[in-house]
């Protein structure tokens, strides 16, 4: 049936265990896998989003320290709807912690507050790759063993 080249002796383990398994009980792990890596894959996607929002905060905190005080500009309220405004004091910013709250902080503690969640979110972001890899290697593995099994019934029929 398969066989594997090189590889660890836990995915040769695995390989016989997904052998040794009926052609129902293959599908039914195929199914489960497949939809545990397109969850890996949306959490991937919201960890992504995290971090892009997270780098254009750090970025806009920046750039608003350049800013003079006076200077006129536009607000965002949402995605989408900017209200005129004036910066009043540059080293002063709110900062969303979530669900709707703010706290005031200097603008360097807004960056301090930033950076770690950062490099928080390319952690997990990274450590999820490497399971959604494992996974789908698993996945496909379980694929070429079910395709081989149907084979074999079907030449046998």
């Amino acid at each position: 049936m398969a066989s594997r080249k090189g590889g660890s002796a836990g995915e040769g383990v695995r390989s016989l265990e997904l052998e040794k398994m009926s052609v129902e009980q293959l599908k039914a792990f195929k199914e489960q896998t497949d939809m545990e890596v397109n969850l890996l894959h949306d959490s991937l996607n919201n960890i992504r989003t995290a971090t892009s929002r997270l780098d254009i905060a750090t970025a806009v905190l920046h750039d608003l320290s350049l800013r003079p005080q006076g200077k006129k500009m536009l607000v965002p309220l949402t995605a989408s709807l900017y209200v005129p405004g004036t910066l009043d004091d540059a080293d002063k910013v709110s900062v969303d912690v979530g669900t709707g709250y703010f706290i005031e902080k200097t603008m360097a503690e807004g960056k301090d507050y930033c950076d770690p969640k950062i490099k928080l979110l390319r952690s997990n972001f990274d450590q999820l790759i490497e399971i959604a890899t494992k996974k789908k290697k698993v996945a496909d593995e379980a694929g070429v063993i079910l395709q081989a099994k149907l084979k074999q019934m079907a030449a046998t029929t």
